[in-house]
C-alpha cells in the first residue's frame, strides 16, 4: 500500500511539474503579446490554493491534478470592456495567436532537452549492446546477425546503450524494412549494414520487446548458483537459506544452472526438497518447501530467492557524459528522436 500511495504521489508531482510547464508557455507568451490572463491554474476543480498577483492575475492550485489551463480575456467567452478589448485574445492578430496556442508544446520539448541536458552533464552508467543470442530462423538470424556482435547503428540513428536501441526500433512499426549497423565485437571497430525485412514482423509493444520479437537477446552476465537475495518470510528463509550461499545440487542431482533450479521449485509446490548448499566453503544440507502460488489458474512453486549475476566485463560498461556545452547538441538529438519515434509511431 505504501509503494501505491508513494508512486501516486510521484506520478502527481511529475505531471504538475509538466502542467505547470506547459501552462506557462502559454502564460508567457500571452503576456508578451498583451493578452490579459485572468486566471492561472494548475488542477481543476475546486480551489485550494488562490492568490493574485501585480497584475491581477489569479494564480490557482485545483484539488483535480489531473491539467491545467490559462484562462484569457475573450470577446468569444464574455463581454469585455471598451477599454480592455485591445487585450483580449481574439482581438490579436493570426500570428499572435498560433504563437500562444503552439507555446505550450513547445515549452514542453524545452523542458524534455533542459532534463536530457541535466542528465547526460550527471552521467548515467550503461553498458554497450551487445548481442548475447540469436534465435535461429528469426527476422535478424535471416538478415546475418551474429551472436556477440554490438549494434552501432539503427537506421543511421546512434546507438549507444540498449535503450537508444529500443526507442529506434519501436520508430520502425509498421515498416517494411530496417537497417542494423553492428560489429563483430566491442573491441573491433570494422561495421557492416544489415537490412532487416519487417514485412512480417508483428508484435504488441505493450505486452512484447521489440528485440525478442526480431529473434535478438541481448547480452547478460552470467547467472550463478549463489544466492544474492532472500525475502523474509519466504519459503527459502523458512529454509534457513541466507544470503551468499551456493546451491549446488537438488534431492541429490547437480545442478547445471540456476535455471535449472528455479524449473524444480516452480514444478514442487508445497513438496519438500533436499538442499545441498556450500556456506563458508562448508557443504550443509537444506529442507526448502517451496510455496504455492496460482499463475494463470496453474499451481507454481515459489521459493523467495534471488541469484547473484557474474560481473559485467569492463569493456562492456561505460558512462554517459558530457560538458556542459558538449550535452547541449546531445540533449536536443535525444529529444528530436523521442519525438520523430512519436511521431512515426502514430504515423504507422
Amino acid at each position: 500500500m505504501s509503494d501505491f500511495l508513494w508512486n501516486a504521489a510521484a506520478f502527481i508531482v511529475a505531471l504538475g511539474i509538466l502542467v505547470a510547464i506547459h501552462e506557462y508557455g502559454h502564460f508567457w507568451v500571452a503576456r508578451r503579446c498583451g493578452v490579459k490572463v485572468e486566471r492561472f491554474s494548475i488542477g481543476f476543480g475546486r480551489a485550494l490554493w488562490r492568490w493574485y498577483g501585480k497584475d491581477n492575475t489569479e494564480y490557482v492550485i485545483a484539488a483535480i491534478p489531473l491539467g491545467g489551463y490559462v484562462k484569457m480575456l475573450d470577446e468569444r467567452i464574455e463581454a469585455v470592456p471598451d477599454a480592455d478589448k485591445h487585450r483580449a485574445f481574439n482581438n490579436q492578430p493570426l500570428w499572435q495567436r498560433s504563437a500562444i496556442v503552439a507555446a505550450g508544446p513547445i515549452a514542453n520539448f524545452i523542458f524534455a532537452a533542459f532534463a536530457y541536458w541535466l542528465v547526460m552533464m550527471i552521467g548515467v552508467p550503461a553498458v554497450k549492446p551487445v548481442i548475447g543470442e540469436i534465435s535461429p530462423n528469426s527476422i535478424a538470424a535471416e538478415a546475418g546477425i551474429e551472436s556477440g556482435m554490438e549494434l552501432t547503428q539503427v537506421s543511421g540513428v546512434e546507438t549507444a546503450d540498449w535503450q537508444a536501441v529500443n526507442f529506434a526500433l519501436i520508430g520502425h512499426i509498421g515498416d517494411e524494412s530496417m537497417t542494423l549497423t553492428a560489429k563483430q565485437s566491442p573491441a573491433q571497430t570494422y561495421q557492416r549494414d544489415y537490412t532487416l525485412d519487417l514485412t512480417q514482423w508483428q508484435f504488441d509493444p505493450e505486452k512484447q520487446s521489440p528485440l525478442t520479437t526480431l529473434g535478438i537477446t541481448p547480452y547478460r552476465p552470467a547467472i550463478t548458483l549463489s544466492v544474492a537475495q532472500v525475502v523474509e518470510q519466504s519459503a527459502a528463509a523458512q529454509a534457513g537459506l541466507e544470503q551468499g550461499d551456493k546451491i549446488v545440487a537438488v534431492d541429490d542431482t547437480e545442478l547445471a544452472s540456476w535455471q535449472a533450479l528455479v524449473a524444480v521449485i516452480k514444478r514442487s509446490p508445497n513438496q519438500s526438497l533436499s538442499l545441498t548448499i556450500v556456506r563458508d566453503g562448508e557443504t550443509q544440507n537444506l529442507t526448502l518447501t517451496p510455496d504455492a502460488r496460482d499463475v494463470e489458474g496453474q499451481m507454481t512453486g515459489y521459493a523467495g530467492i534471488a541469484p547473484q549475476m557474474a560481473a559485467w566485463p569492463e569493456s562492456y560498461r561505460f558512462t554517459q557524459q558530457y560538458g556542459p556545452l558538449a550535452a547541449i547538441p546531445e540533449a536536443v538529438n535525444k529529444t528530436g528522436q523521442v519525438i520523430s519515434m512519436t511521431v512515426n509511431m502514430i504515423k504507422n
